[in-house]
């Protein structure tokens, strides 16, 4: 781990890099270029500095999207991106997102047990306050190891900072060992945390008990405990006088909006700021007709497909669906995540644009630039762009200061839904707590996709819950973890993907990558050459990867 581990003086110096902007509090940066060891501590201020920095090191809106460029969503068309050469099958101990996530993680692992070491100087600080700063540091700290044992499967695992050789010969941990941590540190630090309603408005984006609960949840979920994901999703969904109050968002699209940031339905969220701390991944995904450089990242037919109709069926048993006009009477989320032919798309100015995408459409030159042409060409390589999460605040070339959503109230109640079905218990009680009642947001009006069915096999209700968890939660990054949970990699990872049906006279879907998942190899990373070029004990790799 070379560049994990830092001499405690060097981590210091590295403090001049906080303008810590996270959605937290805006703290002022201090003259970090006096500080040393003996004197660091001993203010309140600076030790804010460094929780600052750890939530800056928990995610990211990049963390997100290349996440989601993981799974059977996205198709990045502009370069061989490193989520590209995974998905195709060409990547090796060598790929730099194997080493960048790694060095990422035992970063912000260093950042929270400096400061865990180091809070306890801070003679002048309030107790309760302190309490409170150390379980949000314990949050982020099994937040960073719940990604890195996901990816990797057993890593490097430590309670308390390292010093350089150390690093240098820990041998991997279990993965089991790593996740039995995260729940006992999570279930310690739920009743030191505030609910979401005692925080003022200055503290919006800290960590809460809500929060501590979420994650514990999808923490159980992806272990498949679904007894143990019921009881900490009943914990939010009936819990709310003791843990915090969440609820459904009314407006699907405006959950995703500057406008409603720290909503009912947010229970944590990644904070970014306008003209400090911003992300553009739009620039780069946005139709060109409003501005976007060119489109390097796209919604493969295979989203678009998922969205069922108003009915509630899906596109292939609604005799009411119309190939000629595929994207009328379909789910509302549909237009609300992606930009389809003959879309609509709000401005920065307000106005709206109508989208052309279909080949020979548009009535000017600035409509026809979002036509398809090629894969490789500038405009969408699917026949698609994105909508989601598209800041309408944000500079002109796609500077954005809107927050990243983590958890949120909605896949509680998916969760919830999941593993009620899978226990066994899914009745109609259940599906209007969940299921109906995210429909009903989302514009549903039909009683075929309202009410529930007792008709439905185990399996057809176990199928409807996963594409209902693909629709409402798309392009939120949490995907790729589903499909990896489920071990169904070759039903979703293995093959063609394809765009629009916008060649040979718009009658053929277009053909893109052959994907490759090898079932003996593909639900975990590699570990990093670099890492195991380090530290022999890393070894043996994971299974499918050389050593």
């Amino acid at each position: 781990m070379k560049k994990i581990i830092k001499s405690t003086p060097y981590f210091m110096m590295a403090m001049v890099y906080l303008l810590v902007m996270s959605g937290c509090n805006k703290l002022d940066t201090v003259p970090t270029n006096k500080f040393t060891d003996a004197n660091f501590w001993q203010s309140v201020e600076n030790s804010e500095q460094v929780v600052n920095m750890a939530y800056n090191q928990m995610f990211s809106a990049d963390k997100m999207w290349n996440d989601e460029a993981l799974s059977d969503n996205i198709f990045e068309g502009r370069s061989n991106t490193a989520q590209r050469s995974i998905r195709n099958g060409t990547a090796d101990p060598s790929l730099d997102l194997f080493n960048n996530e790694w060095q990422w993680g035992y970063q912000g692992i260093k950042s929270c047990h400096v400061y865990l070491a180091n809070i306890d100087l801070v003679s002048d600080m309030d107790q309760t306050l302190k309490n409170r700063r150390k379980a949000e540091i314990r949050f982020i700290r099994a937040s960073i190891y719940f990604r890195l044992t996901n990816f990797y499967g057993a890593i490097p695992f430590f309670k308390q900072d390292i010093t350089l050789e150390e690093s240098n010969q820990l041998p991997r941990t279990p993965k089991a060992t790593v996740l039995a941590f995260i729940h006992q540190e999570l279930d310690e630090i739920i009743p030191l945390l505030p609910k979401k309603e005692n925080l003022s408005a200055a503290d919006n984006g800290r960590i809460t008990k809500g929060a501590a609960i979420a994650f514990q949840a999808r923490a159980y979920l992806y272990e498949n405990n679904w007894a143990k994901t019921v009881e900490y999703c009943e914990k939010l969904i009936n819990g709310g006088q003791e843990n915090g109050i969440y609820s459904l968002f009314p407006s699907y699209a405006g959950l995703f909006t500057a406008t409603n940031e720290y909503n009912s339905e947010v229970i944590l969220d990644y904070g970014y700021i306008p003209s400090l701390k911003t992300w553009s991944k739009f620039y780069d995904a946005a139709p060109l007709s409003v501005g976007a450089r060119l489109n390097a990242y796209a919604p493969l037919q295979g989203l678009v497909n998922n969205y069922v109709t108003l009915n509630g069926l899906a596109i292939d048993q609604d005799p009411a669906y119309s190939a000629s006009n595929p994207y009328a009477n379909r789910d509302p989320r549909m237009a609300a995540t992606i930009v389809f032919h003959g879309g609509k798309w709000t401005n920065f100015n307000g106005s709206e644009s109508t989208i052309y995408i279909q080949p020979g459409s548009g009535n000017n030159a600035t409509e026809r630039m979002d036509n398809y042409v090629s894969a490789s060409s500038n405009s969408t390589s699917t026949g698609y762009y994105i909508k989601k999460y598209y800041d309408q605040t944000a500079t002109a070339t796609f500077d954005a200061g809107l927050n990243i959503i983590m958890y949120r109230y909605a896949d509680i109640l998916l969760m919830y839904a999941e593993s009620k079905s899978e226990l066994g218990q899914m009745n109609e009680t259940i599906w209007n707590q969940t299921i109906r009642a995210i429909r009903n947001r989302a514009g549903f009006t039909s009683a075929t996709a309202l009410n529930y069915s007792s008709a439905l096999s185990p399996a057809e209700m176990r199928s409807l819950i996963r594409n209902e968890r693909r629709s409402e939660l798309a392009l939120e990054g949490l995907r790729y973890f589903d499909i990896v949970r489920w071990k169904a990699g070759s039903q979703y990872l293995n093959g063609y993907v394809f765009g629009a049906k916008f060649i040979n006279n718009n009658t053929e879907d277009i053909r893109l990558d052959n994907r490759k998942f090898d079932e003996t190899r593909d639900y975990l990373w590699s570990v990093p050459r670099s890492q195991m070029d380090l530290n022999k004990n890393l070894q043996p790799n994971n299974a499918g990867y050389a050593n």
